[in-house]
C-alpha cells in the first residue's frame, strides 16, 4: 500500500474504518474538523474496545487556519482514595483490577472542551445526538469485531492475562468470538444516549456521575463522586520545536511530547538526511535513548516538575544530547513499556487540522467493566511509582505520566501536517520515522507509513529493552545494527507492535493528502 489519497474539501484518517466514516459524514454535513473528530472518537470508543473508550484519557492538538495552535489536556488525576496506604505491601500498582483503575477518566471532558473551543471560533455546532449517533447505534445494534480486537483477545488468553470482566463481555461459552461476529454493548449504548441527551459534562456531574461513583464503591475503585465533580480539562499552549523544516508541535507534560520533539531536534542537529536504513535507524534509536533519559529525569505532572519544558528544547540542550550519540549502541535511556491507543486525524475545508489521541493505556485498560454503565475503565495510574521519592510518586490529585502525544507541524513551505500513532514507547519513534521520511527524505506520505518500522523498548512481559524491527528490512540492515551493538529481534512483517499510524497534510493550495497504516483496521477517506 503506497498510494497516497488526495482530496480538495476534507479528509479523515483513523485506525478503524467505521470511525473514519463517522467523521467524514460530519464533514460532508458541513461540520468542522473538531466535531468530526468527536464523532470518530465516540465511534472508535465502541468499535475498538481493547484500545480506547470513554473510560480513558485523551489529548488534542488543534491547528487553526490562523493563529496559535491549541492543546487540550483531558487526563484525570489519581482518586482521593488512591493513597500509598491502599497499596501498602506492593512494589508497584497492579496492571489490572480495581486498584489499577485509580485515576479519573478525562476523554469525555476533552470532547466537551474541544467543542467549546470551536463554538468560540464562531461556528454553530452539530448536536451531540448527531455526533454520537453512530457510536450509539454500534453499541446498541452491534458491529463486526475486527481482526485486531480478536487477535488481542486470543493473545491475552494465551498469556493467561485476560481479565474476568473482559472474558464475560466477549467470550460465549468460553469461546473466542470470530472475526466479523456481531458484538453489542447495550449498557454502553444507554450511557452514550444519556450523554447525548444531557451533555458531555454529565459524565462528571449529575445522575451518571452518581452511578459511576456507586460502581466505584462497589468494586473498590479508589475514585469518589467528588473526584469526578472536580475534573476539568485544561486548554494549553502546545510545546514547539523550531526545526529547520518548520515548527513542530506536541503536547506538554504530563505527556511525552517532549520526547517526540527531542528526537526530531537531535536528528536535525545531527543533520541526518541519508536514506541508509541502518544508519537512520541507529541514529534515531540513539536519539530516542537520550530522549528517554531526559523523560525519566524530568517529565511528570507539571505541578511537580523542576524544569520548564521549553528549556529542554533549546538548541544548546539538543546539541548536548546529540553529542552523546556515537557509532555504537549506548546503554542510556530505558523503555517504559507498551500502550494501546488510537490516533485520529481530521482536516476540514475551513482550515482546521486536528491531531487527537485517546486511550485506555494497556489492552482493555484495567480490565474492569463498570456494571451499571458498560464502561471499561483505564489503567493509566500504573504509570505512578510507589516510591515516594520518585518524580512519578503516587499522590491523590496528581496526574500520572502519559505516553500519549498527538503531533502536528507548520512547515516552512506552507504545508500543515498532523500525524500520530498508538504504541507506548513506540509513539515518539514512529512519529520520528514518519516525519523524517516524508519531510526530510521526500518519501511519499503513504509509503512513509507503510514502509517497515522499528521499535526500541519493551512489550508487555519484557524485562529488558530490545530493538524490534520488521522482517521487511534487508539482512544487511539487520547485520549492521547488530554489529553496532543493538539487541535486534526481527518480528513479522506489518507487525502490530509497530503501532497504528496515520498522517494528513494540507498543502499551500488547499489540497489535502492522507495516509493510513495497513497494520490497522483503519482507513483514510477524503472528499
Amino acid at each position: 500500500m503506497e498510494k497516497t489519497v488526495h482530496a480538495p474539501e476534507g479528509m479523515v484518517v483513523t485506525p478503524h474504518h467505521l470511525a473514519t466514516q463517522s467523521a467524514i459524514s460530519v464533514l460532508r454535513d458541513g461540520g468542522t474538523a473538531v466535531e468530526a473528530a468527536v464523532a470518530a472518537a465516540a465511534t472508535i470508543a465502541v468499535v475498538s474496545p481493547h484500545t480506547n473508550g470513554i473510560g480513558g484519557d485523551g489529548f488534542w492538538l488543534i491547528i487553526p487556519p490562523a493563529g496559535d495552535p491549541v492543546a487540550i489536556e483531558a487526563c484525570g488525576v489519581a482518586g482521593s482514595l488512591a493513597t500509598a496506604e491502599l497499596y501498602a505491601g506492593s512494589t508497584s500498582i497492579p496492571y489490572q483490577g480495581p486498584t489499577a483503575a485509580c485515576t479519573v477518566a478525562g476523554t469525555v471532558g476533552g470532547w466537551h472542551e474541544a467543542l467549546n473551543y470551536i463554538t468560540e471560533c464562531g461556528y454553530q455546532r452539530k448536536s451531540l445526538k448527531r455526533l454520537l449517533s453512530d457510536a450509539i447505534k454500534y453499541a446498541d445494534s452491534g458491529f463486526p469485531l475486527s481482526t485486531v480486537t480478536v487477535n488481542q483477545i486470543q493473545s491475552m488468553i494465551a498469556k493467561k492475562v485476560l481479565p474476568k470482566d473482559i472474558a464475560r463481555l466477549f467470550l460465549k461459552d468460553g469461546k473466542v468470538p470470530k472475526v466479523g461476529e456481531r458484538f453489542c454493548q447495550p449498557e454502553l449504548a444507554v450511557t452514550l444516549k444519556y450523554l447525548a441527551e444531557n451533555g458531555l459534562n454529565s459524565f462528571y456531574n449529575g445522575e451518571l456521575a452518581k452511578a459511576l461513583a456507586v460502581d466505584f464503591g462497589y468494586l473498590g475503585i479508589p475514585i469518589t463522586e467528588s473526584d469526578l465533580n472536580n475534573f476539568r480539562p485544561i486548554r494549553k499552549k502546545p510545546i514547539k520545536l523550531t526545526h529547520s523544516k518548520g515548527d513542530v508541535f506536541n503536547l506538554p507534560p504530563p505527556t511525552q511530547g517532549l520526547v517526540s520533539l527531542s528526537i526530531l531536534g537531535i536528528l536535525d542537529k545531527l543533520n541526518i538526511d541519508h536514506k541508509n536504513d541502518a544508519k537512520f535507524i541507529h541514529a534515531t534509536v540513539e536519539a530516542t535513548k537520550q530522549a528517554f533519559k531526559m523523560r525519566d529525569q524530568f517529565i511528570t505532572d507539571p505541578k511537580f516538575m523542576k524544569i520548564n519544558p521549553e528549556v529542554i528544547l533549546r538548541a544548546e540542550n539538543l546539541v548536548n544530547m546529540s553529542t552523546k550519540i556515537t557509532e555504537r549502541a549506548s546503554h542510556d535511556g530505558k523503555g517504559k513499556g507498551p500502550g494501546d491507543t488510537v490516533w485520529i486525524g481530521v482536516m476540514d475545508n475551513k482550515g482546521f487540522s486536528v491531531s487527537f489521541i485517546q486511550s485506555l493505556y494497556h489492552e482493555f485498560g484495567s480490565g474492569v467493566v463498570l456494571p451499571s454503565t458498560g464502561i471499561i475503565w483505564h489503567n493509566r495510574g500504573v504509570a505512578f511509582s510507589l516510591d515516594k521519592n520518585s518524580i512519578l510518586g503516587l499522590e491523590p490529585g496528581k496526574k500520572p505520566f502519559h505516553t500519549l502525544n498527538p503531533a502536528g507541524a507548520r512547515l516552512v513551505d506552507g504545508r500543515v501536517m498532523v500525524y500520530g500513532t498508538r504504541g507506548g514507547d513506540g509513539q515518539p519513534q514512529t512519529q520520528a520515522a514518519i516525519f523524517h521520511r516524508y519531510v526530510i527524505q521526500g518519501v511519499p506520505l503513504q509509503k512513509s507509513i507503510s514502509m517497515p518500522r522499528w521499535c526500541f523498548g519493551r512489550t508487555l512481559g519484557d524485562h529488558t529493552d530490545q530493538l524490534r524491527i520488521e522482517g521487511r528490512f534487508s539482512e544487511e540492515t539487520v547485520a549492521a545494527l547488530r554489529k553496532w551493538g543493538h539487541k535486534v529481534q526481527v518480528v513479522e512483517e506489518f507487525s502490530d507492535i509497530m503501532g497504528h499510524a496515520g498522517a494528513l497534510v494540507r498543502h499551500a493550495d488547499g489540497i489535502l493528502e492522507g495516509a493510513f497504516d495497513p497494520r490497522s483496521d483503519g482507513s483514510v477517506v477524503g472528499f
